[in-house]
């Protein structure tokens, strides 16, 4: 099933979590067998791009630490 808007969320998406609680996440034309909480749809021949919201990031993000 194709995705109209490709995004995730960790409050309202069901990903799943790595053993550390790091998260991996799949980009392409298909989702890899397995993983599909955690794929986001490309579509070939297209541009795309990633945005990252952090809201509230500590002195470690800026220190870069």
């Amino acid at each position: 099933m194709d995705q109209a808007l490709p995004k995730k969320n960790n409050i309202v998406d069901k990903l799943v979590y790595n053993k550390d609680g790091s998260i991996d996440l799949y980009f392409g034309p298909k989702a890899p067998k397995g993983k599909e909480a955690n794929w986001l749809q490309t579509i070939p021949g297209k541009a795309w791009f990633v945005l990252f919201r952090v809201y509230g990031p500590l002195e470690p993000w800026f220190n870069k630490s």
